[in-house]
């Protein structure tokens, strides 16, 4: 294990899962629910994410899809939530105050949803599971930390200080995706037709 990694790995997750620029719709389900279970939603997520980081890779060879494939289009989502982060325009639509709920939608898909199950498949073609498994407790406590405290962290950030570590994070995770899209862009070609495009 490298401790470069784990903060990369620490990094990209945050800036997936993004539970800062998250903020405004936990206010939202806060006022509808009264009150929302913090540890229930950080333990639920975390159960969604480690299962799927072990079993997901299996999932694809079942139906008969490489992991560097998968990581391809675990890039091209990434990137598509970067410009989402950077621009402020929303591609990938989404209704999260149906059923609210801590399980529904906090844990998922607000925190462990498709992006960030993506992303660790994407992540597991270039970091040891280890690393991804600190990685991820590392945001857990950090996610449920801001459960815990969303109306005083709304007031210290305000609006203008969330919408700038949005972009901030949204330009680091653009550059993960194309680092991603870059590294495993020939990993699923044979050897012979590597040396066809290169000859």
């Amino acid at each position: 294990m490298k401790f470069g990694h784990i903060l990369t790995v620490s990094l990209t997750l945050f800036a997936i899962i993004d539970i800062l620029g998250s903020i405004p719709i936990l206010l939202t389900l806060r006022q509808k629910l009264g009150h929302i279970h913090s540890e229930k939603a950080t333990l639920v997520s975390a159960g969604i994410m480690i299962l799927f980081l072990f079993v997901g890779e299996s999932i694809l060879k079942l139906i008969g899809i490489d992991t560097g494939s998968f990581a391809l289009a675990g890039a091209i989502v990434i990137f598509i939530i970067a410009m989402e982060m950077i621009l402020g325009i929303e591609f990938m639509k989404s209704n999260p105050e149906e059923e609210t709920g801590s399980i529904v939608p906090i844990a998922f898909p607000l925190i462990a949803g498709a992006g960030t199950l993506t992303t660790l498949i994407s992540l597991k073609a270039e970091y040891s599971t280890w690393e991804i498994i600190i990685g991820i407790i590392v945001n857990l406590l950090f996610v449920y930390l801001v459960l815990k405290n969303t109306g005083r962290l709304e007031k210290l950030f305000g609006k203008a200080g969330i919408g700038v570590l949005r972009r901030v994070f949204g330009v680091l995770l653009l550059a993960i995706a194309i680092k991603l899209f870059k590294n495993n862009l020939f990993s699923g070609l044979s050897a012979e037709t590597l040396s066809m495009l290169a000859g």
